[in-house]
């Protein structure tokens, strides 16, 4: 089996529209969480979330262009001209036939929809633009990527809810482990903060009003979020005969189903899947020094997860470092996975693990190191990146520090 190693990356998420200011923000345990600026948001019982601030589409894309693109491809673009800037790839010939583009997203073209639907329904308009299907398609991020840097070979869009870039990213990897391709564009995209997803999400009740705070006594639920993050995933070989700067290695993959409930996580399920990655990438529970949790900050899946960490963990757990970055960030659904792995670069190249902010009463039911409040100075060789989805779906992966 063939090295997968990932040597560009790229973001805009509301904790900065780049990786450094990301990772900046990460460090210090900044929240891009605050009030929603949208129409209609005195309808909504929910009002908080981790927006995009200060972007303007029109300093990035021309008229045409915004035409096409919905605010989730507007940032999955984004976010790969600058995995691509860092990676320093053109794709021409061989090289564009025997490279691919695997995105992760939920709810694709969210804002298109909602746009579309309220003048149809609200304003009684009769036609509609003709590009609202390949605008609102969950794909469009995908082709847009491949259309604009001519890759040719295997792409495709994973929608596994809260686990799509996960998935997309686990798949991007073993393409290029079983010689399919020899460099992936892989991430995760996702636009779910207007006046209809965030009802939408308002009907489960498990939102917080306030803020995000995983693994504490006084979590009050999830918040949501928005963005993008998108890596240049390359065979070692490859990279390393073009000296290529390396990132990090992804060295494991597992993606488990619950079977079990449409919203209620398992602990079995998430026990597979974490205990599958480790066996993949055949590394013992001792090796591992770090976990981006999913860490959503609902009762459930906090302590479902705590659980399956110490069952796969055993008493190694006492001495792992688990932290969750939506407390910062928010859950950006088909994206999450894609940020959260920006925390498992710098915890594995800068040696900083990114804090669990908001954390403010221990919960026994979560007795981990969640790194509370404050970022911390660690070396770390392995590390692992959780997404435990709605409908059961989990995918888990695995990385190493080269």
């Amino acid at each position: 089996m063939r090295r997968v190693v990932i040597t560009g990356a790229g973001t805009i998420n509301p904790l900065g529209h780049n990786v450094p200011d990301t990772l900046e923000a990460m460090r210090e345990g900044r929240c891009g969480i605050g009030p929603l600026e949208m129409r209609d948001v005195e309808r909504l019982s929910i009002r908080v979330g981790g927006q995009v601030k200060g972007y303007d589409p029109e300093a990035e894309f021309n008229r045409q262009q915004i035409a096409l693109y919905d605010r989730f491809t507007q940032f999955a673009l984004i976010s790969a001209r600058e995995a691509l800037a860092q990676a320093g790839l053109t794709f021409e010939g061989q090289l564009a036939a025997r490279s691919g583009v695997v995105l992760g997203t939920s709810g694709g073209g969210l804002n298109t929809q909602d746009e579309n639907y309220r003048a149809v329904y609200e304003e009684g308009k009769n036609r509609v633009h003709p590009f609202v299907v390949p605008k609102l398609m969950n794909n469009a991020a995908t082709s847009h990527v491949s259309m604009t840097y001519n890759i040719k070979g295997p792409s495709f869009t994973v929608a596994t809810a809260c686990a799509s870039s996960n998935h997309a990213m686990g798949q991007a990897f073993q393409l290029i482990r079983y010689g399919m391709a020899d460099v992936m564009i892989t991430g995760g995209s996702e636009a779910m903060l207007c006046f209809g997803g965030v009802k939408a999400w308002e009907g489960l009740r498990v939102m917080s009003r306030d803020a995000c705070r995983p693994f504490s006594a006084n979590r009050s639920g999830m918040v949501q979020g928005e963005g993008a993050a998108v890596f240049v995933f390359e065979e070692y070989e490859h990279a390393r005969a073009r000296g290529a700067d390396i990132l990090a290695e992804v060295i494991g993959f597992a993606m488990t189903s619950d079977a079990a409930d449409i919203v209620m996580p398992s602990k079995q399920g998430a026990a597979r899947a974490i205990a599958g990655a480790m066996a993949d990438a055949r590394v013992d529970p001792e090796e591992v020094g770090y976990i981006n949790a999913h860490g959503t900050g609902t009762a459930a899946n906090d302590k479902t997860e705590c659980a399956a960490v110490a069952d796969v963990f055993g008493h190694h757990a006492d001495r792992l470092m688990i932290s969750s970055t939506k407390s910062m960030h928010g859950h950006l659904i088909g994206g999450t996975g894609a940020v959260e792995l920006l925390a498992c670069i710098m915890a594995l190249r800068d040696g900083i693990i990114a804090p669990t902010i908001g954390y403010e009463e221990p919960d026994p039911e979560c007795a981990l190191d969640v790194v509370p409040n404050e970022a911390r100075e660690a070396k770390v060789e392995v590390c692992l990146s959780n997404a435990f989805a709605f409908g059961g779906l989990n995918a888990v992966l695995a990385l190493r520090k080269v």
